[in-house]
């Protein structure tokens, strides 16, 4: 089995559980670090006086000298590298964004124990040139991190207010890092009340430094293979714009690219945790050996994704689905009747047309034709109707790619990676016993994506925050963002009930949806190989959930672990 060294954002099942998931859909291994030196959680103490909470302390964050000596010691093992930068320099996502007291030096002596963990990625490249080594990074968000250092909600909208306001325009580096704090007119802006401005400044000079180090000195001299840089929760104007428009003219300069972009070097775009299902699929490419690439046609039902800017990210949709398509190693191909495509994406933008989007889906199966549905029409979570129609076509199990989770950006990432890492196996992989394996690896994950982003993040989420909010005995948090504190014991303890509960309840229904039929006389299909442009397909014939799996693993509402574990009749069968 081909083995791959991943090193994530953060431990959230999006960026860890999810990807290793995807990885044994496609029949490949993914590695990564003990779970103690990738442990990212808000803080866990407070203070307090009376009904109110005073402050909060002691986040918990990766430890990156133990990721650095991990790489080193697996590099011999493994066929390929998908490294997180904002880990491997910062111990995870809320680490990179974290306040700094003071400026580091100037570039490029600006800080020598963050080089020296970079350079790990030299030394592995240089040790195994053969060996794909790809990067993910990101522009720090505009907002800071509830609860994380005592910051709480106040500090969240006051960061990303005052960071949404365009700055002077600047090109160069020093200039940019400078310049956070300048309006267009050359004034400063007000001071803050909830954070420290120049500490979070601090903390943006040394991510872009960061950055720039990375495409200077290993990118730009061949040590890397390509990256992924994500802008994180972005907006169309302010403190980023001079960020993407300077590492927009390094891709272009140093890299090769054109308009900020290189498909075959570099691309940056609105996303963060849909970043690691990107590469992951370029991976399972490079790693298969997939001559070419493969087609994607886009298809919109509802308004063209030109017309729509998501509320975090300055890039339009469709921009942002071609960018992913780059990223993912696939090229973007004409929609019409009659063009060429090896997969179809459907891209669902308005909820009354959920049901033309499932004739399409219907259509393309019928034509054996791979298929990924998008669900833009629900802001961070699916929509009801969309999924209510989706769950009733039998056809929906044979998606190799779903997602209504989040962001714009993040929603194609995990679908579109799902689907490709996942078509480069069906097309490729010949071991009989790798092929039922990652089949139900991708029965398990499209379930999970159902069950996750509407019975949990549409339907249970709700509940449990009515419930969080209403037994917390302080006024001035929103309880569920931070359950284990704003909770006592044994409400947590009830909470966590009421989620296991709940969601063996909504595994049993999804199970008796069209989309699966688990347990009926007609259950729906996954396709298990594609030989010749024909699909074996395989039947859907059990699921568990195990009582005790979905835990708060935040301790906050809004992500949980979700393991649902789907097993497919083992021979081929028509549905």
């Amino acid at each position: 089995m081909k083995k791959v060294l991943y090193i994530p954002l953060d431990d959230r099942p999006a960026n860890l559980d999810d990807i290793i998931l995807q990885g044994k859909a496609a029949g490949i291994q993914v590695i990564v670090p003990p779970v103690g030196d990738i442990r990212n959680r808000l803080d866990s103490h407070m203070t307090t006086d009376g009904t109110l909470v005073t402050g909060t302390s002691g986040p918990t964050f990766g430890k990156p000298e133990h990721i650095r000596r991990f790489i080193f010691h697996h590099a011999s093992k493994v066929d390929g590298f998908i490294i997180s930068l904002d880990m491997l320099v910062y111990g995870g996502l809320i680490g990179s964004r974290r306040l700094r007291a003071t400026a580091e030096g100037t570039y490029p002596a600006y800080d020598s124990q963050t080089a020296e963990l970079l350079d790990v990625i030299r030394e592995v490249k240089q040790a195994y040139p053969y060996k794909p080594v790809y990067v993910l990074d990101t522009i720090m968000r505009l907002a800071s991190t509830v609860f994380v250092d005592g910051l709480a909600m106040p500090a969240y909208t006051e960061t990303r207010t005052l960071m949404q306001k365009p700055r002077k325009p600047e090109t160069e580096l020093l200039a940019i890092l400078n310049g956070y704090d300048i309006q267009p007119d050359g004034t400063n802006f007000p001071d803050t009340v909830y954070v420290d401005k120049e500490q979070y400044y601090n903390a943006k000079r040394h991510k872009l430094t960061t950055t720039y180090y990375m495409l200077d000195q290993l990118a730009r001299e061949g040590y890397i293979d390509f990256v992924a840089i994500g802008v994180d929760d972005a907006y169309i104007d302010g403190i980023q714009a001079n960020e993407i428009a300077f590492v927009e003219e390094r891709i272009n300069e140093w890299l090769g690219g054109t308009d900020g972009q290189n498909p075959e070097r570099a691309i940056i775009l609105p996303d963060a945790d849909g970043l690691g299902h990107s590469l992951l699929a370029r991976m399972a490419k490079k790693l298969y050996c997939v001559n070419g690439k493969p087609r994607f046609a886009i298809r919109y039902f509802g308004p063209d994704g030109r017309t729509i800017v998501n509320p975090y990210e300055y890039m339009d949709v469709h921009q942002n689905l071609l960018r992913h398509i780059d990223i993912v190693g696939g090229e973007a191909v004409d929609s019409g009747e009659g063009s060429e495509s090896d997969m179809e994406i459907i891209a669902i933008t308005a909820v009354d047309q959920a049901g033309n989007a499932v004739s399409r889906e219907a259509e393309n199966a019928a034509n054996m034709r791979p298929t990924i549905v998008i669900d833009f029409t629900g802001g961070g979570a699916a929509n009801a109707v969309v999924t209510t129609a989706l769950l009733g076509s039998k056809y929906t199990g044979s998606l190799l790619g779903y997602s209504g989770w989040n962001t714009a950006g993040n929603k194609i990432g995990m679908a579109l990676g799902m689907a490709h890492s996942r078509y480069a196996c069906l097309t490729m992989e010949t071991h009989a016993a790798v092929l039922d394996t990652a089949m139900d690896a991708h029965g398990s994950l499209l379930f999970k994506r159902f069950l996750k982003d509407y019975y949990y993040k549409v339907v249970t989420i709700a509940e449990v925050r009515t419930e969080s909010r209403g037994r917390s005995p302080y006024t001035n948090v929103t309880a569920d963002q931070n359950m284990r504190l704003f909770n006592s014991a044994s409400d947590f303890e009830l909470l966590t009930a009421l989620l296991q509960g709940r969601m063996q309840t909504n595994t049993t229904t999804l199970a008796q949806q069209t989309a699966f039929g688990i347990g009926s006389a007609s259950p729906a299909c996954a396709i298990r190989q594609i030989r010749d442009g024909r699909w074996s397909l395989a039947p859907y014939t059990r699921v568990v959930l195990k009582q005790d799996n979905p835990k708060f693993i935040w301790d906050r509402a809004f992500e949980i672990t979700l393991e649902p574990v789907v097993s497919l009749r083992r021979m081929q069968a028509y549905c």
